[in-house]
């Protein structure tokens, strides 16, 4: 039997190829340069993160989506830098620093998800909106705990050297959010989580009559959501020698953008790992020509929005039923009926 095809992953691969042609072109070849593309490859575990917990969500169904994650990433690093930083010395401890700090900014993120599970499983609420408060509600928590300025970090060896450091040529960072994606991939194609989680977002009335438990499903959903943000602040601490609340404010717009660009569909019940993965590289290309080509960041801003505007609009759009259908002409015969048979 011939394998399906995915026009999205085909799409997405093209784009890719025709992106990193247009930035060869423009650039006359500095585009592709290795010290380029290892900086693209540094840069995207954020976002790719990112992503992947607003996959999640919408993939549960019923209008699902994760705001919150730039601003519980933003928490989480903040948080963390302020309570590690009090009780360790990166200068002294370094790996021991490096270590408090993603447990406790994983400890962070975890426990945000968890909360907006809670909010949407437990008291009914919708997720744009739960999602929406919790951001804003994430965002005072850091504002309020660092008093505005950014927090400063500390130059822990194992903490750069994951966000700066190479490995046979490949970031750290890279390398981890390959494997957070392979595993996640995994975990949604091949264990019952994922397959309840399909089936809640394609028929969540299917779901309920099949006696699955789905506040505790979404609550992993959006807890696992929360522990990609958390992820990301790490990935974001380490990258930078300070914490601030407002790091990345559009990087909620170019989350979703990834995700919707992917092929998930926000009305739940589908969604590709690898689609993911090379949606978030297709914008990292895109943005990174775009400052090749020396643009603004408002047009940049601009772009993503009219970009996400139409993969929404085509995605409503059903281009089958567009083209002309093949009918046979109808002909009318003209000749009277036979007369019926007189018995004998």
């Amino acid at each position: 039997m011939k394998p399906k095809q995915d026009p999205q992953l085909l799409f997405l691969v093209g784009i890719n190829l025709l992106v990193l042609l247009a930035g060869s072109v423009l650039s006359r070849g500095a585009f592709i340069d290795p010290y380029n593309l290892q900086s693209m490859a540094s840069q995207l575990p954020e976002l790719g993160l990112l992503a992947a917990g607003v996959m999640l969500a919408m993939c549960a169904g019923n209008g699902g989506i994760d705001l919150s994650g730039i601003a519980l990433a933003n928490l989480s690093g903040v948080l963390s830098a302020l309570l590690v930083g009090r009780w360790l010395s990166a200068d002294e401890a370094p790996l021991l620093f490096t270590l408090a700090f993603a447990s406790v900014a994983l400890a962070v993120g975890l426990l945000g998800g968890l909360i907006n599970g809670l909010l949407i499983a437990r008291l009914g609420l919708t997720p744009i909106l739960c999602t929406l408060g919790t951001q804003l509600l994430f965002t005072g928590l850091a504002v309020v705990l660092s008093g505005g300025p950014s927090v400063r970090v500390g130059s822990a060896e194992p903490l750069m050297e994951l966000g700066n450091g190479l490995f046979l040529g490949l970031p750290w960072s890279f390398l981890l959010f390959c494997a957070v994606l392979l595993a996640l991939g995994a975990v949604l194609r091949f264990s019952p989580f994922g397959v309840r989680l399909f089936l809640m977002g394609t028929n969540p009335q299917a779901a309920r009559y099949a006696g699955f438990p789905q506040a505790r499903l979404l609550i992993t959903t959006y807890g696992v959501s929360g522990l990609l943000a958390g992820l990301a602040g790490v990935l974001i601490a380490s990258r930078n020698v300070n914490v601030k609340w407002d790091y990345g404010q559009s990087y909620l717009l170019i989350a979703i953008l990834i995700t919707v660009m992917a092929g998930v569909k926000p009305e739940g019940g589908h969604g590709r790992v690898v689609n993911l993965f090379l949606s978030t590289t297709a914008l990292q290309l895109l943005s990174s020509m775009l400052n090749f080509a020396e643009l603004s960041n408002f047009f940049r801003d601009f772009a993503w929005g009219l970009l996400l505007l139409l993969f929404l609009a085509v995605g409503r759009v059903n281009l089958r039923s567009l083209m002309p259908r093949d009918t046979a002409p109808i002909t009318v015969s003209m000749q009277p009926p036979p007369a019926p048979k007189r018995p004998s």
